[in-house]
Protein backbone atom coordinates (compact mmCIF):
# COMPACT_ATOMS: atom_id res chain seq x y z
CA UNK A 1 0.00 0.00 0.00
CA UNK A 2 0.80 3.57 -0.58
CA UNK A 3 3.06 4.84 2.16
CA UNK A 4 3.57 1.86 3.83
CA UNK A 5 7.55 0.74 4.38
CA UNK A 6 8.21 -3.07 5.78
CA UNK A 7 10.58 -1.97 9.37
CA UNK A 8 12.49 -4.86 8.35
CA UNK A 9 14.26 -3.28 5.93
CA UNK A 10 15.77 -0.51 7.61
CA UNK A 11 16.54 -2.77 10.76
CA UNK A 12 20.18 -2.50 12.15
CA UNK A 13 20.45 -6.22 12.56
CA UNK A 14 19.91 -6.69 9.21
CA UNK A 15 22.65 -4.03 7.52
CA UNK A 16 25.34 -7.09 7.86
CA UNK A 17 23.24 -8.93 5.01
CA UNK A 18 23.92 -8.88 1.70
CA UNK A 19 25.61 -5.75 1.76
CA UNK A 20 28.07 -5.46 -1.45
CA UNK A 21 31.07 -2.75 -0.77
CA UNK A 22 31.20 -0.16 -3.61
CA UNK A 23 32.27 3.61 -4.26
CA UNK A 24 30.42 6.17 -5.28
CA UNK A 25 31.88 8.38 -7.79
CA UNK A 26 31.56 12.39 -8.75
CA UNK A 27 32.09 13.11 -12.65
CA UNK A 28 34.00 15.86 -13.85
CA UNK A 29 33.51 17.31 -17.18
CA UNK A 30 36.36 19.66 -18.62
CA UNK A 31 35.38 21.86 -21.80
CA UNK A 32 38.10 21.50 -23.23
CA UNK A 33 38.76 17.38 -22.37
CA UNK A 34 35.92 15.46 -22.80
CA UNK A 35 37.60 12.60 -20.64
CA UNK A 36 35.81 12.20 -17.79
CA UNK A 37 37.76 11.58 -14.30
CA UNK A 38 36.08 9.57 -11.28
CA UNK A 39 36.84 10.68 -7.92
CA UNK A 40 35.48 9.02 -4.60
CA UNK A 41 33.58 10.72 -2.25
CA UNK A 42 35.04 8.22 0.37
CA UNK A 43 38.27 9.85 -0.23
CA UNK A 44 37.20 13.37 0.23
CA UNK A 45 35.06 12.66 3.20
CA UNK A 46 37.00 11.48 6.50
CA UNK A 47 35.30 9.40 9.31
CA UNK A 48 34.31 12.39 12.27
CA UNK A 49 33.11 14.19 8.89
CA UNK A 50 30.59 11.14 7.94
CA UNK A 51 29.62 10.48 10.93
CA UNK A 52 28.38 14.04 11.95
CA UNK A 53 26.40 14.43 8.52
CA UNK A 54 24.78 11.06 8.91
CA UNK A 55 23.71 11.82 12.26
CA UNK A 56 21.64 14.86 11.42
CA UNK A 57 19.78 12.39 9.12
CA UNK A 58 16.06 11.09 9.70
CA UNK A 59 16.13 7.85 11.51
CA UNK A 60 14.99 6.10 8.57
CA UNK A 61 17.60 7.32 6.63
CA UNK A 62 20.12 6.40 8.90
CA UNK A 63 19.03 2.60 8.54
CA UNK A 64 19.15 3.21 4.59
CA UNK A 65 22.50 4.89 4.56
CA UNK A 66 23.67 1.74 6.66
CA UNK A 67 23.14 -0.56 3.18
CA UNK A 68 25.16 1.92 1.23
CA UNK A 69 28.33 0.17 1.58
CA UNK A 70 30.48 -1.41 4.28
CA UNK A 71 31.91 1.48 5.33
CA UNK A 72 28.87 3.44 5.91
CA UNK A 73 27.28 -0.08 7.85
CA UNK A 74 30.57 0.46 10.24
CA UNK A 75 29.94 4.08 10.86
CA UNK A 76 26.24 3.81 11.73
CA UNK A 77 26.96 0.89 13.79
CA UNK A 78 30.37 2.23 16.08
CA UNK A 79 29.68 3.84 19.20
CA UNK A 80 31.49 7.07 18.11
CA UNK A 81 28.62 7.35 15.37
CA UNK A 82 26.04 6.89 18.82
CA UNK A 83 27.79 9.72 20.33
CA UNK A 84 27.46 12.05 17.26
CA UNK A 85 23.79 10.96 16.86
CA UNK A 86 23.18 11.80 21.16
CA UNK A 87 24.48 15.50 20.60
CA UNK A 88 21.23 16.12 18.40
CA UNK A 89 18.84 17.52 19.99
CA UNK A 90 15.64 15.78 18.72
CA UNK A 91 14.00 13.63 16.26
CA UNK A 92 10.46 14.79 15.33
CA UNK A 93 8.36 12.36 17.39
CA UNK A 94 7.09 9.18 15.33
CA UNK A 95 3.47 7.76 16.31
CA UNK A 96 2.70 4.12 16.69
CA UNK A 97 -0.90 2.91 15.35
CA UNK A 98 -2.43 0.02 17.17
CA UNK A 99 -4.32 -1.88 14.55
CA UNK A 100 -5.51 -4.78 16.58
CA UNK A 101 -7.38 -5.05 20.25
CA UNK A 102 -5.95 -8.27 20.83
CA UNK A 103 -2.37 -8.06 19.31
CA UNK A 104 -0.03 -5.44 19.42
CA UNK A 105 0.76 -4.78 16.05
CA UNK A 106 0.30 -2.09 13.85
CA UNK A 107 2.31 0.73 11.98
CA UNK A 108 4.55 3.90 12.87
CA UNK A 109 4.47 7.01 11.43
CA UNK A 110 7.41 9.52 10.37
CA UNK A 111 6.10 12.96 10.23
CA UNK A 112 9.36 13.71 8.58
CA UNK A 113 9.09 11.29 5.48
CA UNK A 114 5.70 11.26 5.85
CA UNK A 115 5.75 7.44 5.94
CA UNK A 116 4.45 4.47 7.64
CA UNK A 117 6.59 1.83 8.71
CA UNK A 118 5.19 -1.66 9.67
CA UNK A 119 7.87 -2.66 13.54
CA UNK A 120 7.48 -5.09 16.31
CA UNK A 121 6.95 -3.93 19.63
CA UNK A 122 9.29 -5.80 22.16
CA UNK A 123 7.67 -6.56 25.27
CA UNK A 124 4.18 -5.86 24.93
CA UNK A 125 1.85 -8.16 24.66
CA UNK A 126 -1.59 -6.68 23.87
CA UNK A 127 -2.41 -3.14 22.90
CA UNK A 128 -4.64 -1.94 25.98
CA UNK A 129 -1.48 -2.21 27.82
CA UNK A 130 -0.51 0.68 29.85
CA UNK A 131 2.17 3.06 27.75
CA UNK A 132 4.43 6.06 28.57
CA UNK A 133 7.06 7.16 27.04
CA UNK A 134 10.29 9.38 27.35
CA UNK A 135 13.28 10.45 25.50
CA UNK A 136 13.61 7.18 23.11
CA UNK A 137 12.20 5.08 25.57
CA UNK A 138 8.98 3.70 26.08
CA UNK A 139 7.08 1.82 29.29
CA UNK A 140 4.76 -0.87 29.58
CA UNK A 141 2.90 -2.35 32.12
CA UNK A 142 -0.24 -4.64 31.84
CA UNK A 143 -3.87 -4.34 32.31
CA UNK A 144 -4.44 -6.93 33.99
CA UNK A 145 -2.39 -7.86 37.34
CA UNK A 146 -0.32 -4.01 36.44
CA UNK A 147 2.98 -5.86 37.93
CA UNK A 148 4.44 -6.82 34.74
CA UNK A 149 6.63 -3.82 33.97
CA UNK A 150 9.17 -3.26 30.94
CA UNK A 151 10.91 -0.54 29.64
CA UNK A 152 12.88 -0.52 25.89
CA UNK A 153 13.99 1.53 23.35
CA UNK A 154 11.25 0.23 20.39
CA UNK A 155 13.60 0.75 17.65
CA UNK A 156 16.41 -1.31 18.69
CA UNK A 157 14.87 -3.44 20.82
CA UNK A 158 16.46 -3.28 23.66
CA UNK A 159 15.03 -3.89 27.15
CA UNK A 160 14.62 -4.65 30.30
CA UNK A 161 12.02 -5.87 32.94
CA UNK A 162 11.32 -4.10 36.02
CA UNK A 163 10.43 -5.46 39.95
CA UNK A 164 6.75 -5.37 40.52
CA UNK A 165 5.66 -1.86 41.24
CA UNK A 166 4.61 -1.67 45.04
CA UNK A 167 1.41 -1.08 46.38
CA UNK A 168 -2.82 -2.24 45.58
CA UNK A 169 -1.79 -5.40 42.73
CA UNK A 170 -5.78 -4.44 41.61
CA UNK A 171 -6.28 -0.77 41.44
CA UNK A 172 -9.27 0.23 39.57
CA UNK A 173 -7.69 3.19 37.91
CA UNK A 174 -4.10 3.80 37.21
CA UNK A 175 -2.05 5.84 35.56
CA UNK A 176 1.90 5.39 34.19
CA UNK A 177 4.40 8.53 33.75
CA UNK A 178 8.17 8.24 32.48
CA UNK A 179 10.94 10.72 32.57
CA UNK A 180 14.10 10.51 30.94
CA UNK A 181 17.26 12.31 31.73
CA UNK A 182 19.14 13.43 28.27
CA UNK A 183 22.53 13.82 29.90
CA UNK A 184 22.57 11.39 32.25
CA UNK A 185 20.28 8.70 30.19
CA UNK A 186 18.31 8.00 34.04
CA UNK A 187 14.87 7.65 34.27
CA UNK A 188 12.29 7.72 36.31
CA UNK A 189 8.98 5.73 35.92
CA UNK A 190 5.42 6.92 38.10
CA UNK A 191 2.40 4.77 39.03
CA UNK A 192 -0.33 7.11 40.87
CA UNK A 193 -3.03 3.93 42.00
CA UNK A 194 -6.67 4.64 43.11
CA UNK A 195 -8.80 2.41 44.48
CA UNK A 196 -12.63 2.94 46.09
CA UNK A 197 -12.94 2.86 49.66
CA UNK A 198 -14.62 -0.18 50.60
CA UNK A 199 -18.69 0.67 51.07
CA UNK A 200 -17.74 4.82 50.31
CA UNK A 201 -18.47 5.71 47.08
CA UNK A 202 -17.00 8.96 47.72
CA UNK A 203 -13.55 8.14 49.11
CA UNK A 204 -10.89 7.03 47.32
CA UNK A 205 -7.20 5.58 48.70
CA UNK A 206 -4.62 7.28 46.38
CA UNK A 207 -0.68 6.22 46.24
CA UNK A 208 2.15 7.27 44.47
CA UNK A 209 5.13 4.81 43.43
CA UNK A 210 8.24 6.13 42.22
CA UNK A 211 11.17 4.00 40.44
CA UNK A 212 14.26 4.93 40.44
CA UNK A 213 16.82 3.52 37.17
CA UNK A 214 20.00 4.88 39.49
CA UNK A 215 18.78 3.45 42.71
CA UNK A 216 16.98 0.75 40.64
CA UNK A 217 14.50 0.53 43.95
CA UNK A 218 10.42 1.37 43.89
CA UNK A 219 9.39 3.99 46.47
CA UNK A 220 5.82 4.47 47.81
CA UNK A 221 6.20 8.46 48.02
CA UNK A 222 2.46 9.47 49.11
CA UNK A 223 -0.76 7.63 50.26
CA UNK A 224 -3.94 10.03 50.91
CA UNK A 225 -7.54 9.46 50.66
CA UNK A 226 -9.32 11.48 48.33
CA UNK A 227 -12.90 12.33 49.17
CA UNK A 228 -15.32 13.54 46.38
CA UNK A 229 -12.57 12.52 43.73
CA UNK A 230 -10.81 9.70 42.24
CA UNK A 231 -7.49 9.14 40.12
CA UNK A 232 -7.71 7.89 36.75
CA UNK A 233 -5.17 6.87 33.64
CA UNK A 234 -4.11 10.04 32.80
CA UNK A 235 -0.36 11.41 33.93
CA UNK A 236 2.78 13.17 33.03
CA UNK A 237 6.18 14.10 34.67
CA UNK A 238 7.52 17.61 33.25
CA UNK A 239 10.12 19.25 34.51
CA UNK A 240 10.36 17.45 37.48
CA UNK A 241 6.52 17.28 38.54
CA UNK A 242 4.28 14.66 38.52
CA UNK A 243 1.19 15.95 36.88
CA UNK A 244 -1.85 13.80 36.84
CA UNK A 245 -6.53 14.14 36.35
CA UNK A 246 -8.29 13.42 39.02
CA UNK A 247 -12.52 13.12 38.44
CA UNK A 248 -15.46 14.30 40.77
CA UNK A 249 -16.94 11.09 41.82
CA UNK A 250 -20.36 13.38 43.48
CA UNK A 251 -21.81 15.14 40.61
CA UNK A 252 -21.16 18.86 41.20
CA UNK A 253 -21.33 21.47 38.24
CA UNK A 254 -19.50 20.25 34.59
CA UNK A 255 -16.56 22.90 35.39
CA UNK A 256 -15.47 20.88 38.26
CA UNK A 257 -16.00 17.18 37.30
CA UNK A 258 -12.35 17.22 35.91
CA UNK A 259 -8.78 18.79 37.89
CA UNK A 260 -5.70 18.55 37.79
CA UNK A 261 -3.14 17.57 40.92
CA UNK A 262 0.77 18.21 40.89
CA UNK A 263 3.63 16.74 42.76
CA UNK A 264 7.14 17.52 43.15
CA UNK A 265 9.19 14.59 42.68
CA UNK A 266 12.44 16.17 43.49
CA UNK A 267 11.27 17.14 47.51
CA UNK A 268 8.62 14.39 47.06
CA UNK A 269 5.95 16.76 48.61
CA UNK A 270 2.75 18.28 47.52
CA UNK A 271 3.19 21.02 50.36
CA UNK A 272 0.65 19.58 52.41
CA UNK A 273 -2.46 17.20 51.12
CA UNK A 274 -2.72 16.59 47.46
CA UNK A 275 -6.22 18.13 47.21
CA UNK A 276 -4.22 21.76 47.91
CA UNK A 277 -2.65 21.67 44.87
CA UNK A 278 -5.68 21.27 42.99
CA UNK A 279 -5.83 23.09 39.58
CA UNK A 280 -9.41 23.52 37.62
CA UNK A 281 -9.76 22.49 34.16
CA UNK A 282 -10.68 25.76 31.51
CA UNK A 283 -13.69 24.41 30.36
CA UNK A 284 -16.20 21.66 30.32
CA UNK A 285 -14.35 18.51 29.06
CA UNK A 286 -15.32 15.49 27.87
CA UNK A 287 -11.74 13.87 28.18
CA UNK A 288 -7.99 15.25 28.92
CA UNK A 289 -4.73 13.75 27.68
CA UNK A 290 -1.54 14.94 29.28
CA UNK A 291 1.71 15.68 27.32
CA UNK A 292 5.28 17.40 28.19
CA UNK A 293 6.47 19.54 24.91
CA UNK A 294 9.46 21.32 25.80
CA UNK A 295 9.28 20.97 29.79
CA UNK A 296 5.94 22.59 29.18
CA UNK A 297 2.67 20.88 30.64
CA UNK A 298 0.10 20.75 27.64
CA UNK A 299 -3.44 19.38 27.66
CA UNK A 300 -5.53 18.29 24.46
CA UNK A 301 -9.27 18.59 25.96
CA UNK A 302 -12.66 17.25 24.29
CA UNK A 303 -14.58 20.71 24.72
CA UNK A 304 -18.56 19.81 25.82
CA UNK A 305 -21.39 21.12 25.05
CA UNK A 306 -22.62 23.58 27.40
CA UNK A 307 -26.30 22.46 27.87
CA UNK A 308 -24.56 18.63 27.56
CA UNK A 309 -21.33 18.40 28.99
CA UNK A 310 -20.74 15.18 27.67
CA UNK A 311 -21.38 15.59 24.34
CA UNK A 312 -17.66 16.67 22.63
CA UNK A 313 -18.31 19.46 19.91
CA UNK A 314 -15.02 19.92 19.54
CA UNK A 315 -11.11 19.86 20.86
CA UNK A 316 -9.10 22.70 22.12
CA UNK A 317 -5.12 22.63 23.49
CA UNK A 318 -4.05 24.36 26.19
CA UNK A 319 -0.30 25.33 27.75
CA UNK A 320 -0.70 25.46 32.01
CA UNK A 321 1.42 28.60 32.95
CA UNK A 322 2.15 28.57 36.54
CA UNK A 323 -1.77 27.64 37.70
CA UNK A 324 -3.60 29.12 34.70
CA UNK A 325 -4.59 27.25 31.51
CA UNK A 326 -3.59 29.13 28.19
CA UNK A 327 -5.35 28.04 25.19
CA UNK A 328 -3.05 28.21 22.31
CA UNK A 329 -5.23 25.97 19.59
CA UNK A 330 -8.49 24.69 18.75
CA UNK A 331 -9.19 22.27 15.96
CA UNK A 332 -11.05 23.43 13.14
CA UNK A 333 -14.23 22.68 12.87
CA UNK A 334 -13.29 20.90 8.80
CA UNK A 335 -10.72 18.88 10.39
CA UNK A 336 -13.09 17.84 13.61
CA UNK A 337 -15.60 16.58 10.69
CA UNK A 338 -12.88 15.01 9.11
CA UNK A 339 -12.25 12.10 11.48
CA UNK A 340 -16.40 11.46 10.97
CA UNK A 341 -18.06 10.25 14.28
CA UNK A 342 -16.06 11.44 17.12
CA UNK A 343 -16.50 10.17 20.05
CA UNK A 344 -16.82 11.91 23.26
CA UNK A 345 -13.08 10.14 24.46
CA UNK A 346 -9.91 9.86 22.16
CA UNK A 347 -6.37 9.25 21.77
CA UNK A 348 -3.73 12.01 21.71
CA UNK A 349 -0.14 12.26 22.61
CA UNK A 350 2.97 14.54 21.64
CA UNK A 351 6.49 15.34 22.33
CA UNK A 352 9.22 17.88 21.10
CA UNK A 353 6.32 20.55 18.77
CA UNK A 354 4.18 18.20 17.50
CA UNK A 355 0.78 16.82 18.60
CA UNK A 356 -1.00 13.69 17.73
CA UNK A 357 -5.15 13.27 17.92
CA UNK A 358 -6.43 10.22 16.52
CA UNK A 359 -10.53 8.91 17.21
CA UNK A 360 -10.25 5.42 18.48
CA UNK A 361 -13.63 4.65 15.91
CA UNK A 362 -11.36 5.24 12.57
CA UNK A 363 -7.53 5.22 11.86
CA UNK A 364 -7.46 8.74 10.63
CA UNK A 365 -4.33 10.69 12.08
CA UNK A 366 -4.47 14.57 12.98
CA UNK A 367 -0.96 16.30 13.95
CA UNK A 368 -0.64 19.58 14.88
CA UNK A 369 2.35 21.06 15.03
CA UNK A 370 2.99 24.07 17.90
CA UNK A 371 5.81 25.75 16.21
CA UNK A 372 4.49 26.57 13.03
CA UNK A 373 0.61 26.54 14.21
CA UNK A 374 -0.54 23.46 11.44
CA UNK A 375 -3.17 21.64 11.42
CA UNK A 376 -2.52 18.38 8.98
CA UNK A 377 -3.21 15.07 8.30
CA UNK A 378 -0.98 12.30 7.94
CA UNK A 379 -0.43 10.16 5.15
CA UNK A 380 -3.06 7.33 4.88
CA UNK A 381 -2.42 4.14 7.42
CA UNK A 382 -2.38 0.99 5.94
CA UNK A 383 -4.87 -0.49 7.26
CA UNK A 384 -8.72 -0.73 6.83
CA UNK A 385 -11.60 -0.97 9.43
CA UNK A 386 -12.43 -4.85 9.55
CA UNK A 387 -15.86 -4.66 11.23
CA UNK A 388 -18.28 -1.52 12.82
CA UNK A 389 -17.11 -1.82 16.42
CA UNK A 390 -13.05 -2.24 15.69
CA UNK A 391 -11.35 0.58 17.93
CA UNK A 392 -7.73 1.70 16.92
CA UNK A 393 -5.22 3.54 19.52
CA UNK A 394 -2.12 4.36 19.83
CA UNK A 395 0.90 6.68 21.38
CA UNK A 396 4.14 8.75 20.12
CA UNK A 397 7.59 8.60 21.11
CA UNK A 398 10.73 9.55 20.18
CA UNK A 399 13.11 7.42 18.09
CA UNK A 400 16.82 7.22 19.30
CA UNK A 401 19.57 5.20 18.65
CA UNK A 402 21.30 5.82 21.74
CA UNK A 403 18.68 5.24 24.68
CA UNK A 404 18.92 1.77 26.52
CA UNK A 405 17.53 0.96 29.69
Amino acid sequence: MEGETSWINHCIDDMARDINEFDSFLELSDEGNKEASELSVDLILPDDLLERILAYLPIASIFRAGCVCKRWHEIVSSRRFLWNFSHVLSQKPWYFMFTSCNEPIGYAYDPILRKWYSIDLPCIETSNWFIASSCGLVCFMDNDSRSELYICNPVTKSRKKLEEPPGLKFSEYTALALSVNRVSRGYTISIVKSKQVPGNFFQWDLSIHIYDSETMMWVTSWTEVLTGWRGGDESVICDGVLYFLIYATGGGTPENRHGLISYSLSSRSSHGLLIRSFIPVPCPLTCGRLMNLKDKLVMVGGIGKQDRPDIIKGIGIWVLNGKEWQEVARMPHKFFQGFGEFDDVFASSGTDDLIYIQSYGAPSLLVYDMKQKQWRWSQKCPVTKRFPLQLFNGFCFEPRLEMAP
